[in-house]
């Protein structure tokens, strides 16, 4: 807010005018309540005011005393009082120093005056921009971004309502349709026309009436679609689309993660418009007009996002062009009835005289007779509105006087529109009309009045045309002169459109016929480059901040050289407010100008740039770049960091709020998956993974810093990740062709993808429960899904509506929990553990339903359609058979042998016409209507049963195993010798349809990829799913995984492009230790467990492999002497030493010979614990040359603990013991002083213990995510650390190791996370996400080492700044929980001497525990 500068010496203007000043400076700067952040006041005061001015100063801007009277000083006295007491903090005093000087020397010191003061009013105007921009970064964003949505569609709706005339036959038969399906569910409404036939100004006005017809307290949403930013991408206008929804009938708003992710959007609002439907009394009306305008990108116009069904009370109301063949097909094959659509004609020539005429009075024009004559017969038969606006806007030139026969009316909108630019060449200048309507066609959003300005200013054919007749005024400054670019607008009139775009206020072209029109006349290719080349300088900013640009004037023979005083364009213009302009502009007209390597280096080689435009406009932008850039740029870097953006994608769109500069998951995605390629590409990919490094250098919080690639890089399996539900995923299944692919959540939702384009193009709303199972059918054609709400429902996937819904009223029994499809006979069965239920597909009518007695519930059943037969076996062993066609009993017999155990899984065999089942007991049984026989008897409970498509093979899972059998004469024999193994519980398997591989998935997140034809061998491992991995599908080389615990599923390639296919540095291993810096690795491998391989990682290849007698249990490096200690499960100790070939030294077993559980050496490396099930064994390192000497144990001692086995152990330097339980006990033994401490223990079993270098700390962690951070020197805990992801099934901590200098712990949990906590405080400092487990971990100088289970070393180095902010959140980046509990110190700790005294005594510290009994040896 600025007001004019007051001085104390002006004269008084008349009194009205004076009045209305003061009062409106009192209205908004007195009387407000408001903290006028933009408020500043500048005061002229006169120096020395007493003095008299001589006759013959000849001053403008200090007048005589003499001229005001007493009043008006009063009066301007009293308001400057008011304001100086009112805002003291924004008054700017300039004071006026006296002087008699006249003339010359008068004219230079008004100059210094002017400028101070020009100077003073442009810092306190910055001063308070910033402030302003500073406020609006700490307010929420959606509701002011909606707000401004939503009036400016408001504005343009009244604006194409005010000249409507006619359509009311359209308009009653519109509002007929929509009261006869407002209380049912019905399809979409179409309008659809030509351009320029009013469908636009149809939609505004059925909004602005469709209140009367429905009911004043209607919700209407409305979008003009392409006229703003947010209305032309599907994914803003969805979300904005659902905000409004849930703002107007007070329902929570859409999750963040929901907004960030396009396909989630597509569901929530199926579900919002049901919710809306059921639970409220009002009725909700949605237009979206042009939907030909919404951008290409992510499948708009395939429609997948629209709802096929509106529910009642729910109405969308869609408008599209005709021209848009393509479109308005995929319109007409989503929404295929014939009565929903609506043709919006052309204007009979009694509307059109009716238009015209409001636009007149409008316009307060008139025509004369003879003229209005003229422009009537010009249109007999009407014509479309548009027409008849541009006829207007010719004949508003008119004089009265002009004469009929000098009249030139066109007789269509592309002859009108031509004969508009002719008349503006005509009047501005063919070059200025040419290159300024060019600019704004070849713009990618529109550019604003002030941007044009800027870019005419810049053009040196505009000048030159300009001043082709004389020489610019200024010779420093050269700018457009403002009155060309005003003339040329407002002859435009209403061909310009005002849009709004990246926060402004843009021009574009109100019809795409201008567009079209305007490339035809005036951009040809080399004209277009010229445009796109220009703009790509403005948003650059090439020539701001005082760059001089050179202009040579043919006709004065001369250059020049002259600022064009243009806007700068930075790409922050403060800490939170992005240059959203130039974030949008720059890379699309780069590209178009063909400046390709300045696009590789200032925008997609760029992390400051990535980043900006992730936090300004979320990262879905940054991609669509890429994809922009990448269709016309032949560039493999290009393609790569592509793709590592989308593999990154769904982490970054996970977080709340990329606030700030707070994108360090942005920069550790990028480099943890670029470095492996950093070597081969310097160019782009090397220099982004500089800039990321850089940015680490300076991060004002605590991050840890990939120091080498660790995260799968692009070009790896892992293709893209399929979004959209809110829950975890229960079922999948795929089409008979693998075209389609439809999945069912927890949330009841239903999706269905086309696998050929991986794209979504259904979501099937209507369960209110969990979906149990789908299956395809029809040769991809329908589906049927049953959920836990007790429905059946059958679905169209051509057109994704329900064609049935089949509503079982038995609530109080079992919903359903299989499917199948009998094509032939045209039935769907659905069973449960109680029954069977046959319909009809067609007609959706029950046929007959099977029930089972209460007494003796189904374990299994399974309809074989060859053999018309329902086989059903219940927990007591009864197999009965029935018809499948009418459901009648065929037979019943009694099954030996199985009542005892508990059918766990099953699959139907439908050439053999047999079960295959699995039993709790791990009995795998083969049932079929002569009975039942023993197929094999597996070691564990059967999980699942899986058979190949051509049921040849048969899988079975038992705890971390699956066995796979071969079909034969007899049935089924095993076709693996060995059984494939994994390390976790196996939940799922799928064999390929040609038999060559079998995938399964476990409990770890882990998916194994074994070759069938090379006796199991495992060929790949993917990891990454993030969840268990609980259900598969596999078509060709395409694997899709899901679980029921993660809202996604994962689409992965099987076949890599082997040039870009980056292996893991060291293969997968077992056990795993680490030495010199993780510069070798030493570990064995699932399959050959009695073998360490010690590992280059520097050379990347085998340096060495190991023998041992037995498989290996345990490994601990003492990498000072040289030493590696192989614990077996024979229970002996191996020992070799690393530096010679000396023989190896072998510790034999106790002899009880028991496995070795786990092996410690203490950080001075001069002891060594061995723990047994319950015995823990202590021996001395001795040094010796060549190599050091282990004789025998110096003590030994056994735990007492009934039931519970010694899991974890730590030695200390004195001999004292730190030693975990499996059932969480927790002890420390001091061994000379044959004492025990019993420690606080966990709720579950120790998986892991490690002392500090300084042996002051230790930290004991079990499976269930606790930790425990001890004081060894006064026995007692310090704190209590709580850290799990709530989605994660996994988890507990793998591994941990304290920093060099003890301040920093690092650990690797289940959950694929690691963490980083300050020792001394107990608070977690940093969490980064790895997508797999890290196996083991050693400190560096700066940082750690780790190696992981797919075989990557993670090296990062851990940057921690002494001041963090305080608003810093270490779980910023990851969704999980932290709590942490430290000890109250009380009356301070014990001293040293106080607590050696009282162990040497053999008192407890803690005493809440019973001692053990322990025996020294």
């Amino acid at each position: 807010m600025a007001f004019p500068v007051f001085c104390s010496r002006i004269k008084r203007p008349h009194p009205p005018f004076f009045v209305a000043i003061e009062r409106e400076i009192e209205h908004c700067l007195l009387d407000t309540q408001q903290s006028n952040l933009g408020a500043f006041i500048i005061l002229r005061e006169a120096e020395d005011s007493d003095k008299q001015i001589d006759k013959g100063t000849n001053s403008e801007l200090v007048e005589k005393e003499d001229n005001l009277d007493s009043e008006e000083k009063q009066l301007l006295s009293n308001l400057k009082v008011k304001i100086a007491s009112h805002h003291p903090k924004h008054l700017k005093v300039h004071t006026l120093a006296y002087s008699k000087d006249s003339g010359t020397a008068q004219h230079k010191r008004s100059n210094k005056y002017l400028k101070q003061l020009c100077e003073q009013f442009t810092a306190v105007t910055k001063h308070q921009v910033l402030e302003n921009l500073r406020y609006q970064g700490q307010i929420r964003e959606e509701p002011e971004r909606l707000l401004e949505e939503l009036s400016h569609h408001a504005a343009l709706c009244l604006e194409n309502c005010r000249f409507f005339c006619g359509r009311q036959n359209l308009l009653d038969n519109i509002f007929h349709h929509i009261r006869q399906n407002n209380d049912k569910t019905h399809t979409a409404l179409i309008l659809y026309g030509p351009p320029g036939c009013g469908k636009t100004a149809v939609m505004c006005k059925l909004s602005e009436q469709v209140q009367a017809v429905l009911g004043q307290d209607t919700v209407v949403v409305i979008r003009l679609l392409g006229t703003s930013q947010l209305s032309s991408a599907i994914h803003s206008l969805l979300r904005d689309i659902c905000l409004q929804v849930c703002l107007a009938f007070d329902l929570p708003p859409p999750p963040n993660q929901i907004n960030q992710a396009r396909s989630d959007l597509v569901l929530f609002l199926s579900n919002l418009l049901l919710t809306v439907s059921h639970c409220s009394t009002q009725t909700l009306v949605l237009f979206l007009d042009s939907v030909e305008r919404l951008f290409p990108y992510d499948g708009a116009h395939r429609f997948y996002w629209l709802p096929k069904d509106c529910p009642p009370k729910v109405h969308i109301i869609i408008s599209i062009s005709t021209t848009e063949h393509d479109i308005l097909k995929a319109l007409q094959h989503t929404v295929p009835e014939a009565e929903a659509y609506f043709e919006v004609g052309p204007l009979s020539s009694e509307e059109g005289e009716e238009m015209l005429e409001i636009l007149f009075a409008a316009d307060r024009r008139q025509l004369s007779p003879a003229q209005q004559a003229y422009l009537w017969h010009n249109f007999p038969s009407g014509g479309q509105p548009l027409l008849f606006k541009l006829a207007f806007h010719e004949a508003r030139k008119w004089a009265s006087y002009t004469s009929p026969s000098e009249l030139v009316i066109a007789s269509t909108a592309q002859e009108a529109m031509h004969h508009l630019c002719e008349g503006l060449e005509k009047s501005h200048g063919t070059v200025l009309v040419a290159h300024a309507l060019g600019y704004i066609a070849s713009s990618r959003n529109g550019l604003s009045d002030m941007e044009l300005k800027d870019i005419l200013s810049l053009d040196d054919d505009v000048l030159s045309e300009i001043h082709h007749c004389h020489f610019p005024s200024s010779k420093s400054v050269l700018r457009l002169p403002p009155l060309h670019w005003a003339q040329l607008r407002s002859d435009m009139g209403e061909c310009l459109a005002e849009r709004k775009a990246d926060g402004f206020t843009l021009l574009g072209f109100a019809h795409r016929q201008f567009v079209e029109m305007v490339q035809n006349r005036y951009l040809s290719k080399q004209d277009q480059i010229k445009r796109h080349f220009l703009l790509a300088d403005f948003f650059k900013g090439t020539w701001s901040w005082g760059m001089k640009k050179p202009l040579v004037l043919p006709n004065f023979s001369r250059t020049l050289n002259a600022d064009r005083k243009v806007a700068p364009q930075p790409l922050w213009f403060s800490d939170t407010v992005a240059n959203r302009r130039k974030l949008s502009e720059l890379p699309f007209h780069l590209l178009g100008a063909g400046r390709i390597e300045e696009l590789k280096q200032d925008v997609l080689g760029n992390m400051n740039w990535i980043s900006c435009k992730t936090i300004a406009s979320g990262i879905q932008s940054v991609v669509d770049d890429f994809a922009m850039c990448t269709e016309q740029i032949d560039c493999p870097e290009l393609h790569l960091v592509q793709n590592t953006l989308l593999l990154l994608k769904p982490a970054v769109s996970s977080i709340d709020s990329l606030e700030g500069k707070r994108l360090s998951i942005l920069y550790t995605e990028v480099l943890a998956r670029l470095l492996f390629l950093m070597p081969s590409y310097p160019d782009v990919i090397g220099k982004l993974c500089q800039q990321c490094v850089s940015w680490f250098s300076v991060c004002p919080y605590p991050v840890l810093i990939p120091l080498s690639g660790f995260l799968q890089p692009p070009g790896g399996p892992l293709n893209t990740t399929l979004t959209g539900f809110l829950k975890g995923v229960t079922a999948m299944a795929l089409s008979s062709d693998y075209r389609l692919l439809v999945a069912g959540s927890q949330d009841g939702s239903v999706l269905v993808w086309n696998m050929e384009i991986i794209e979504m193009l259904h979501t099937l709303p209507g369960h209110s429960a969990e979906v149990r199972c789908v299956k395809v059918f029809g040769k991809g054609t329908c589906a049927v899904s049953a959920a836990m709400d007790h429905s059946l429902r059958i679905w169209n996937l051509t057109s994704g509506r329900a064609q049935f819904v089949i509503q079982d009223t038995h609530l109080e029994e079992q919903p359903s929990n299989c499917l199948h499809v009998d094509e032939r006979h045209m039935i769907v069965y659905s069973s449960s553990d109680t029954k069977v239920n046959a319909w009809h597909l067609e007609t959706a009518e029950l046929i007959f339903q099977i029930s089972g007695e209460a007494t003796d519930a189904w374990m299994c059943s399974a309809v074989c359609s060859p053999r018309l037969m329902i086989m059903t076996m219940s927990e007591g062993g009864t197999l009965s058979l029935w018809n499948s066609i009418t459901g009648e009993l065929q037979s019943r017999r009694q099954l030996l042998g199985l009542q005892e155990e508990i059918s766990t899984a099953g699959v139907l065999i439908q050439k053999q016409g047999k079960m295959i089942v699995g039993f709790s007991g791990g009995s795998l049984s083969m049932i079929s209507s002569d009975g039942n026989s023993l197929l094999e008897k597996l070691p564990g409970r059967v999980g699942f049963v899986v058979a190949s498509e051509d049921e040849s093979i048969l899988a079975a899972g038992f705890g971390e195993h699956v066995r796979v059998f071969l079909a034969d004469s007899k049935g089924f024999h095993r076709l693996l010798a060995a059984d494939l193994e994994h390390e976790g519980m196996v939940h799922t398997a799928v064999i390929s349809p040609d038999n060559s591989i079998i995938v399964t998935g476990s409990e770890t997140a882990s998916i194994q990829v074994w070759s069938l034809t090379d006796q199991g061998l495992r060929t790949d491992r993917l990891d990454g799913m993030g969840a268990p991995a609980t259900l598969l599908a596999l078509y060709d080389c395409t694997l899709v995984s899901a679980s029921s615990s993660a809202p996604y599923l994962k689409v992965w390639n099987l076949i890599y492009d082997q040039q870009q296919k980056t292996q893991a540095p060291v293969p997968e291993t077992g056990c795993t230790a680490l030495s010199h810096g993780g510069n070798y690795v030493y570990f064995t491998q699932p399959e050959e467990r009695h073998k360490v391989i010690i590992w280059d990682t520097t050379e990347g290849a085998v340096c060495d492999t190991l023998d041992t007698s037995a498989q290996v249990r345990c490994l601990e490096i003492a990498e000072q002497n040289q030493l590696l200690f192989t614990g077996l499960v024979s229970g002996t100790v191996l020992i070799f030493p690393l530096n010679s070939r000396q023989d190896v030294a072998c510790i034999p077993p106790p002899e009880s010979q028991k496995p070795v559980n786990d092996i410690a050496v203490n950080k001075r490396e001069k002891q060594l614990a061995i723990a047994y099930d319950d015995l823990v064994l202590v021996l001395d390192i001795i040094p010796a040359d060549p190599c050091p000497v282990i004789t025998r144990p110096t003590y030994t001692f056994y735990t007492q603990i009934p039931g519970s086995l010694v899991s974890s152990v730590a030695v200390l330097a004195d001999y004292r013991v730190l030693y975990g339980m499996t059932s969480g006990d927790l002890f420390l033994y001091d061994c000379p002083q044959s004492a025990v401490f019993p420690l606080e223990a966990h709720r579950s079993q120790i998986s892991c213990l490690e002392s500090s270098h300084g042996e002051q700390w230790a930290l004991s962690r079990s499976e269930d995510s606790l930790q425990h951070l001890w004081d060894l020197e006064f026995c007692q805990q310090e704190h209590e650390m709580h850290y799990y992801k709530p989605a994660s099934l996994l988890k507990g901590i793998r591994c941990a190791c304290f920093s060099k200098d003890d301040k920093y712990l690092y650990t690797g949990a289940l959950d694929q996370s690691i963490t980083v906590w300050d020792v001394a405080s107990g608070a977690l400092l940093a969490a980064q996400c790895i997508y797999t487990t890290a196996s083991r971990m050693v400190p560096t100088a700066d940082g750690f080492v780790a190696t992981t289970q797919l075989g990557y070393i993670i090296h990062e180095r851990f940057h921690c700044p002494q001041n963090a902010s305080p608003q810093y959140n270490p779980l910023q980046n990851i969704t999980a929980t932290c709590t942490v509990k430290s000890r109250k110190k009380e009356g301070g700790n014990l001293s040293k001497q106080q607590y050696n005294q009282r162990s040497s005594s053999g008192n407890l510290i803690r005493t809440n525990k019973l001692s053990q009994i322990c025996s020294v040896i």
